[in-house]
């Protein structure tokens, strides 16, 4: 009967467990996009496929992000077999640059009231647009930007530097550079609409011009086919329309849909901890400090594994984000510069030159105009005033230790001070430097009484109390 009643309740809980019969998923594509937006999307995804969903929503108010993010994100949801309704919302919200690419792959797109898409133009790491071919009423691209970030590259996204950037070879090449990747993302978002019967020419606008489209503009230009003021006047309105997907049409059944919003799990939450530029950064400083002292004290353990793991994070965190690469080289040389201030008599050159140096590198490490894939000015102001301060510290210290007079053997004790262990007149035990030593003196002490060392006769020190 036990057995019968345990198999019987977990049978209830599978069943209450369950997903219901018809219900849809909404995740929600909130701030930059970036790799933990796309593991959350993947992941949403295949949830929803798994749960049999109805449709996944994407509910997105984001001012852009990373290329190979928004590219790995719109080949999810093309070779999606369940449907996806991107939605930009709440009201105020927005879908700007990769947002907008996102909503052209998806395979229906909605928008609510009071919200904005577009501004899809390319941005280099280095920042700047990466700016399209002359035409009537519009200057040259300028030599000095280059491409970067909804663009395409052999999938149709941009190049895969920065939020597309293509890598700049000299001042004659990077016009080229730059149309190039403009000509790619605008062919990448036209292929999109084209392939949801959306309106091609604001893709191209979009992505040449930055142009802009307000809910109610978007609707009458068939860049989105709903708006809708909340999830359930949205689930009403796409009940019953038919959306093309990777394996041929589909009817969307929404009616009476319950709606389950998927939150982040720890995993992506942890992602998106450390790939975060400022804690990336910080992470690097980490590593490159802890291995520092760990290699000028070796055996102190604790630096070196605390270092060797914040390393390895911010190495994972740096192939996957947006990073100049002498930016980074700026960094570990002024880190070593300012330890090797501690070891090289250079009356503060090095520290100074290394404080320099990670300011610059600092500076250069994640120099983007992506909307939030910067370094916070204020993480790095604090970075460089923390160095410079140990840096002066470590000059001071160094100066110091060298005007000390040297002292070795005999010399060493000579001018310590100990105590007495016992009350003596002439010969007696004291203790000093954390050693109990034989000693006499000419001068009655008292036990436990204060004694400074005036010399020494082998293992026996000659001492005189201090008075109180």
């Amino acid at each position: 009967m036990g057995l019968l009643a345990l198999m019987a309740s977990l049978a209830w809980a599978a069943v209450d467990d369950a997903p219901p019969a018809r219900h849809v998923l909404v995740i929600d594509v909130d701030g930059g996009i970036g790799p933990a937006t796309t593991d959350y999307v993947r992941r949403g995804l295949e949830r929803a496929d798994a749960d049999r969903a109805s449709a996944l929503i994407l509910r997105i108010n984001t001012p852009g992000g990373l290329d190979a993010a928004t590219r790995d994100i719109n080949r999810a949801i093309l070779a999606s077999p369940v449907p996806v309704i991107a939605y930009v919302a709440p009201e105020g919200a927005r879908a700007a640059s990769a947002g907008t690419y996102i909503l052209y792959a998806s395979h229906l797109a909605a928008m609510a009231p009071a919200t904005a898409l577009g501004a899809a133009s390319p941005v280099s790491i280095g920042g700047g647009e990466a700016d399209g071919p002359a035409r009537p009423g519009r200057p040259s691209p300028s030599p000095e930007r280059a491409p970067a970030e909804d663009g395409s590259s052999d999938d149709g996204t941009a190049e895969e530097s920065g939020d597309a950037g293509s890598g700049r070879s000299g001042n004659g090449s990077e016009s080229t550079s730059a149309r190039k990747a403009m000509n790619d993302a605008v062919a990448y978002l036209k292929g999109l609409a084209e392939r949801h019967g959306r309106d091609p020419v604001f893709a191209e606008e979009a992505v040449r011009d930055a142009a802009t489209l307000t809910s109610r503009e978007a609707l009458e230009r068939g860049v989105i086919e709903i708006i809708a003021t909340d999830l359930d006047a949205l689930l009403a309105q796409a009940h019953g329309r038919e959306v093309r997907m990777a394996h041929g049409s589909e009817t969307l059944e929404l009616e009476g849909a319950q709606v389950i919003v998927v939150a982040p799990d720890w995993r992506n939450r942890i992602l998106s901890v450390i790939t975060d530029p400022s804690v990336a950064y910080l992470l690097i400083l980490v590593g490159l400090y802890g291995l520092l002292l760990e290699g000028y004290n070796p055996g102190a353990i604790v630096p070196g594994v605390v270092g060797a793991i914040a390393l390895l994070i911010a190495l994972y965190a740096l192939q996957i984000l947006p990073v100049n690469y002498a930016g980074l080289a700026l960094i570990a040389l002024g880190v070593a510069l300012i330890a090797a201030e501690a070891f090289v008599p250079s009356f503060g050159a090095l520290g100074l030159g290394g404080v320099v140096a990670l300011m610059f590198g600092s500076l250069m490490l994640f120099d983007s105009e992506i909307p939030g894939y910067g370094i916070s000015t204020g993480v790095v102001w604090g970075v460089g005033l923390s160095s410079a301060m140990a840096a002066v510290g470590l000059a001071i210290m160094v100066g110091r230790s060298r005007r000390r007079r040297v002292a070795t053997g005999d010399a060493a004790l000579v001018g310590e001070v100990g105590r007495a262990l016992r009350a003596f007149d002439g010969p007696g035990r004291v203790h000093v430097h954390g050693e109990d030593w034989q000693a006499t003196s000419t001068r009655p002490v008292a036990a436990g009484q204060a004694i400074r060392v005036v010399g020494r006769e082998g293992l026996r020190l000659q001492v005189e109390p201090i008075d109180p």
